[in-house]
């Protein structure tokens, strides 16, 4: 049955949510929604589904696989049983905003301009990047409206005044309001300004923020802040965001817990989530083993040049990590397949899209290995002019890739977060292009 990429929200009311074995989890009643305070088209967060038991539990949109005409497909079995709790600038899609009177700007239906009208659907659909987002809202108009009175019609998001955090009364207004400021932002400066802020008044604002963008912004900020914020956040909640967080970053937070913090995190989460960080927590974290993302660009040797440039577009990937596509023998996701070569992101671009990878493979490329040092990984970027590399045992399996970004979070100091360049160079002692010269002619690195 074909999944479907556009779909009014009222139609997901009463569809069975379905685990990926077919397993029955429970029913869609409603859909959550990010009221954005600068009018950008509302994220849509997840469902509100209702289990067997009659409790409501919140399923993020990252775990759905499909949305089909009669269900919806998760890809896991394993949901959080914790009660629905909507944060600051979150919204019921069926319960607060549908029912709601809006104003509608459109030269195409002037005849709205001061009608009274009143949302009765809200059309949601999947984005270029996965996300879904509200994009249409079906309007009924009073009699002095359309033609017809209670005559149905459907317009932008854009078009629509009247859908905001204060008309629709939701709570956590102050948290909100902190929140305007960080849209639009990158994760790194998100993260050097919830620093700055008193914890409290930080633990707030990442509650309030949704999995996936606090896991984004999670990940730049010092150890010490990451479990601070991490414990706040609650069992559960925490246990959504380190499966929402990019493999390697997760197994670093893990790796400053205690043994049976870590262990009791790893038990509670999807096993298909969890399986990579243990493989990552097997590896001493100053070696290319315990560097290395287990989730880089894998395809097979029929891959298509099309295909293979189609998974570098993931806007979810780092420069870094796009640079390069490795191939592999079946299966691809790691431990793979025999390793067979890499293909470069500027040979892809060369090449007419219907080739194949196989047929431009670069064998010759050295490897990492998992037991590799710092130092190590550091000359082998610096020899090769690379910014991305294989890190491969000694069966020849790909197991996964270190990039520069996550090579560099490692060599830099542990409180670099923390500190401005001139601190780093007073540290030092001395500055760039004085003090004494470097005993030998190689590039100097300090590793911690």
């Amino acid at each position: 049955m074909s999944s479907v990429s556009k779909v009014f929200v009222a139609r997901l009311v009463g569809l069975a949510v379905l685990g990926p074995d077919g397993e029955s989890i429970g029913r869609v009643r409603d859909v959550v929604i990010s009221i954005r305070m600068s009018g950008q088209q509302p994220r849509v967060l997840g469902l509100a589904v209702e289990l067997t038991t009659r409790r409501r539990i919140f399923v993020p949109m990252l775990r759905v696989t499909a949305i089909e005409p009669q269900a919806v497909a998760l890809n896991t079995g394993t949901v959080s049983l914790r009660r629905l709790h909507l944060r600051p600038g979150e919204a019921l899609a069926i319960g607060q905003v549908l029912d709601t009177h809006v104003r509608v700007v459109d030269p195409d239906l002037p005849e709205l301009a001061d009608a009274d009208v009143t949302v009765i659907d809200l059309g949601i659909e999947k984005t270029r990047t996965r996300d879904w987002v509200v994009s249409r809202v079906a309007i009924r108009a009073g009699r002095r409206g359309l033609r017809r009175r209670h005559e149905t019609q459907v317009v932008e998001w854009s078009s629509v005044q009247g859908i905001t955090q204060s008309s629709l009364n939701l709570p956590g207004q102050g948290v909100a309001q902190a929140l305007l400021q960080f849209e639009g932002m990158r994760p790194a400066d998100v993260a050097n300004a919830l620093r700055e802020l008193p914890a409290k008044r930080r633990d707030e604002i990442a509650a309030a923020l949704d999995d996936e963008r606090l896991a984004d912004v999670l990940q730049e900020l010092p150890p010490d802040d990451q479990k601070e914020v991490l414990a706040a956040l609650g069992r559960d909640r925490a246990v959504d965001i380190l499966e929402a967080m990019d493999p390697d970053d997760a197994a670093d937070l893990l790796g400053e817990l205690p043994d049976t913090e870590a262990e009791a995190f790893l038990e509670e989460m999807d096993p298909v989530e969890s399986e990579p960080l243990r493989r990552l927590l097997l590896h001493s974290p100053d070696t290319a083993g315990g560097v290395m993302t287990s989730e880089p660009i894998v395809v097979t040797a029929s891959t298509t040049i099309a295909e293979a440039l189609a998974r570098v577009r993931n806007p979810d990937l780092t420069p870094a990590a796009a640079s390069l596509v490795f191939v592999v023998r079946p299966p691809t996701s790691t431990p793979t397949g025999k390793y067979l070569g890499c293909v470069h992101l500027q040979a892809l671009l060369r090449e007419p899209p219907a080739h194949l990878v196989g047929g431009i493979l670069d064998t010759d490329l050295a490897q990492l290995h998992p037991e590799d040092s710092l130092e190590t990984m550091t000359r082998y970027f610096a020899t090769y002019n690379l910014v991305c590399g294989p890190v491969v045992d000694e069966a020849g399996h790909l197991l996964g890739a270190v990039s520069v970004d996550d090579l560099l979070d490692e060599i830099l100091p542990r409180d670099w977060r923390e500190t401005e360049p001139e601190d780093v160079v007073e540290a030092d002692g001395y500055g760039v292009g004085s003090g004494p010269e470097p005993a030998s002619g190689g590039p100097q690195v300090r590793i911690r």
